[in-house]
């Protein structure tokens, strides 16, 4: 028994449910009246219909993240409960790590705890096979994931778009007449598969042919992609340039370009990804593309307030992220 039968079986849109079992208001009191019936009559009984029956919204959004104390992570969350509590909701904050069991079972502890809805923050909680635990927890509640998607009943997404940001700066740099580009990356995140076909699809269009010796993954620490970077020199594999899935992974690409001799940017130019406080730290500073996380999740908080609201509202939203130019890498033609 879900929200959607209960719309079916009252003759209302889900959204009006929802309004109801959400004490949003804008709904008439004979419309309210009718859904309620329906909802006893059906046995509907979750923590939300106590809500519906004269307990008010507790002002809750459960926020998941895999691991705050990556500093995108960080961030993200950081924004996220600004812009909540500056529209009156506090905020629960679960890190889950990237185990499934634990994944669901924080969210079960935040419909335990009778939050408004639910935002998922990275690609990381959209599993590659099945996402059923996300369908039935949003039959309660909305859900927002940022930077992924999910194909149910509310459901909300809203995602920079890696893929075209990567294959435009890989035709920078082709552009630039760096037709050697080494491509460093860590996951096999929906994110970090949306970058790395970014990274293809701009060699490949420029007719380019891929060199599996210059796609290296390794773990997301400075001494993993310093050892990484360091056998494709030692093994005498040419580049003139690199992107890095991540900014720390293009400030340790770095550091053993630095104790190889070769100089950024004079030899090689370096592309990071978030452009985060690491790339106006480094040196040289760090070029990087902007994924927006900012607007992203702006845009999070106030989908989900509009659907509070009862207003219409996209399901997906795309925002484009764009290239931060610092010394790492400027372009001959800006």
């Amino acid at each position: 028994m879900n929200i959607y039968d209960i719309a079916k079986e009252a003759g209302v849109s889900i959204a009006t449910v929802s309004r109801i079992i959400n004490n949003k208001g804008n709904v008439s009191p004979k419309t309210q009246d009718k859904v309620l019936k329906v909802m006893q009559d059906m046995g509907y009984t979750p923590n939300a219909f106590a809500r519906a029956l004269g307990l008010n919204s507790i002002k809750m959004v459960g926020v998941l993240c895999s691991d705050v104390a990556d500093k995108h992570y960080a961030k993200a969350v950081s924004i996220i409960e600004k812009e909540l509590r500056s529209n009156g909701y506090d905020a629960i904050l679960c890190c889950t790590g990237k185990d499934l069991k634990d994944k669901k079972k924080a969210i079960n502890v935040l419909l335990s705890k009778r939050v408004d809805a639910m935002i998922l923050v990275g690609s990381v909680f959209q599993e590659k096979d099945d996402n059923s635990h996300i369908k039935e927890a949003a039959e309660t509640i909305p859900v927002m994931i940022i930077n992924g998607t999910y194909d149910y009943e509310n459901t909300y997404s809203v995602s920079c778009d890696e893929e075209e940001s990567v294959y435009t700066c890989v035709k920078k740099l082709v552009e630039d007449n760096h037709k050697e580009i080494l491509y460093i990356y860590d996951v096999e995140s929906l994110s970090g598969i949306n970058k790395k076909n970014g990274y293809l699809r701009g060699l490949t269009e420029s007719n380019i042919p891929i060199n599996e010796q210059l796609i290296v993954k390794c773990d997301r620490t400075l001494d993993s992609v310093k050892d990484a970077v360091d056998r494709v020199i030692e093994n005498d594999i040419q580049f003139s340039a690199i992107i890095a899935a991540e900014d720390v992974l293009a400030v340790g690409a770095m550091k053993s370009l630095t104790k190889k001799r070769i100089r950024v940017p004079r030899q090689v130019v370096v592309v990071g990804f978030n452009n985060s406080v690491l790339a106006e730290c480094s040196t040289p500073a760090l070029t990087s593309i902007d994924n927006k996380i900012e607007i992203l999740c702006e845009s999070a908080v106030k989908t989900l307030l509009d659907v509070f609201d009862g207003k219409k509202t996209k399901k997906h939203q795309i925002i484009k992220g764009n290239i931060v130019y610092r010394e790492s890498f400027v372009p001959n033609k800006m």
